[in-house]
């Protein structure tokens, strides 16, 4: 019998063999091109052949050579990923339930069209990616002057974020309307009589929030009313809290609040109730949240949705469709937003 090799008094473990192609054709009593094109999607052949191929292919743990794929083709089919508003803290942006929802479902549809995503740090370095084979980068939510996306475009790696890069030569976008979400929802609160709406909002740079705020003021502007905006100077529950809690105690206290920075719906009643106010009995509420506790608070809280998962399905479509057919088609599209009104923002009759 012959042992395994050893090294350092430690047997070593030598990996099983790779499953072939022509192994699962053995298996399932098919010929290779058959099972190729089963698994491929191709070819004219019958259900219950090409269910017979993958089942097979399925029980043995067949998976293609990625690296014979690859030279073949000459594509990596990798997209690399960046959240360009949380550069000072890395992956921190998981636990915000809106890129948590973004993240994962970027990944779930890249992966549906066969593509994997590799997740980067934001404010990653040159050095970090360049020998990466990227096909192209993901730059969610990149702040103003946003030194990824130059030096991704520079390196002639196609880049995918928002409405900032639109016009760009190898940019493609996704995005929501913010002047019309900021519109919808502070005519809903003007519907339930609110005169004096105040805004929660990140000190932030983003394309969205600075049309958020432009938004607002405008609105405000056009109807002769005092804007009232604080803005939370860190992203986390505490830094958002106290700029709720400074917007709750101004000289003349608001009639309606409408936190865009993110924070967990529960401590936005907490706040209000501690600074003693009912709601929504004489203060309305909306948050801008994914979160999905917001319809089981007492009162039940409005929540704005950005679409995280539309966003990343409409974007990566498109993302696709621009890698594998070159840049003909729209370089851009826009995802609506969805206000859902709860009892937080409607006053009791």
């Amino acid at each position: 019998m012959t042992s395994a090799p050893q090294r350092g008094g430690h047997t070593l473990r030598t990996a099983p063999p790779r499953v072939r192609l022509v192994d699962v054709a053995r298996e399932a009593g098919l010929s290779k091109t058959t099972v190729s094109a089963a698994l491929n999607g191709t070819g004219r052949l019958s259900p219950a052949v090409r269910e017979k191929a993958r089942e097979t292919a399925r029980r043995m743990g067949y998976r293609p050579n990625a690296t014979a794929r690859q030279l073949r083709s000459g594509r990596a089919r990798l997209i690399g990923y960046v959240v360009g508003e949380f550069a000072g803290t890395p992956w921190t942006y998981l636990e915000s339930p809106y890129f948590a929802q973004l993240t994962s479902a970027t990944a779930a549809a890249a992966l549906k069209r066969g593509y994997a995503l590799v997740m980067l740090p934001a404010g990653s370095l040159h050095s970090e990616w360049a020998d990466l084979p990227l096909e192209a980068v993901i730059v969610a939510d990149p702040v103003a002057d946003d030194r990824v996306v130059e030096d991704l475009l520079a390196a002639r790696i196609p880049v995918f974020s928002d409405g900032s890069v639109d016009g760009r030569p190898g940019a493609h976008w996704v995005d929501v309307d913010a002047e019309e979400a900021v519109r919808g929802t502070l005519e809903h609160l003007g519907s339930q009589g609110a005169r004096r709406t105040a805004l929660v909002l990140p000190d932030s740079t983003t394309r969205f929030h600075r049309g958020v705020l432009a938004a607002y003021r405008g609105w405000c502007a056009a109807r002769g009313h005092t804007a009232r905006v604080t803005f939370a100077a860190d992203a986390g529950n505490g830094p958002v809290v106290r700029a709720v809690d400074s917007a709750l105690t101004a000289a003349e206290r608001p009639d309606a609040l409408f936190v865009v920075a993110e924070l967990s719906p529960p401590l936005v009643l907490e706040a209000a109730r501690r600074h003693g106010y009912d709601v929504p009995g004489d203060l309305l509420v909306v948050c801008v949240s994914e979160d999905g506790t917001a319809e089981h608070t007492e009162p039940p809280i409005s929540t704005l949705s950005l679409q995280p998962r539309e966003v990343a399905e409409a974007g990566i479509e498109l993302l696709v469709a621009a890698l594998e057919n070159g840049d003909e088609g729209p370089s851009g599209v826009l995802v609506p937003t969805r206000l859902l009104v709860r009892e937080s923002s409607r006053r009791l009759s």
